[in-house]
């Protein structure tokens, strides 16, 4: 049976059943709504813009965009969203698909929090991004159709969205404060961690290892 929220057909394909197992399964029920919506969401926004994105490979990207918040995938430490692309990228090589189709992904998912860029870029990385702004601070939403929303809100529901999917960004970056210079994800950290103080860039040039 075909799964169809809001007029976006889910993916029937091997890859996208079992990136939703995992995500089932290794994720919470916030992160896995999160990812869903996102997919959702971004394929309503490509629909609109006239962005043709594969629909696995945005499947993919939107599945795997917040894995890094909860488990490091990297043996070295790195930003969370390294983390999920990283471990996006072999999830797809070792199931075969080209390298190129790896690389979409990698990028759609490293750059989902970078303001601005990933709209000049591919398909997959633009929706993946609009997805996330769209579910995340509600970018875009008055040009949505709204019981298309409604629909997509009905069958993955936010529940207390704002205040859990906060508290998991500081569960998934607190011990790894330094990851977070110069990205979004340092005025999580300046909020809710006492103590916290980001470096700015100002203080790297003038603290470097040169007489001027």
């Amino acid at each position: 049976m075909i799964d169809i929220i809001a007029g976006v057909e889910i993916p029937e394909t091997a890859a996208v059943a079992e990136a939703t197992s995992f995500l089932r399964e290794k994720t919470s029920p916030l992160i896995f709504q999160h990812s869903r919506r996102v997919f959702l969401f971004g394929s309503l926004h490509a629909q609109e813009l006239s962005l043709r994105p594969d629909p696995e490979l945005l499947y993919i990207s939107a599945m795997f965009h917040d894995t890094g918040l909860l488990t490091p995938y990297s043996a070295t430490e790195q930003r969370f969203e390294l983390d999920g692309a990283d471990h996006a990228r072999r999830f797809l090589l070792n199931r075969g698909f080209p390298e190129s189709a790896a690389d979409m992904v990698w990028t759609a998912i490293a750059l989902h929090t970078t303001p601005e860029i990933p709209g000049r870029m591919g398909p997959e990385t633009a929706a993946t991004s609009y997805g996330v702004l769209t579910d995340a601070v509600g970018w875009g939403l008055d040009r949505l159709n709204g019981d298309l929303v409604d629909e997509i809100a009905a069958a993955h529901p936010r529940g207390e969205f704002k205040k859990e999917f906060l508290q998991a960004f500081v569960e998934g970056l607190k011990n790894r404060p330094d990851t977070t210079y110069g990205t979004v994800n340092a005025d999580v950290l300046e909020h809710f961690v006492p103590g916290f103080r980001r470096k700015t860039m100002v203080e790297r040039v003038t603290e470097a290892p040169w007489p001027s």
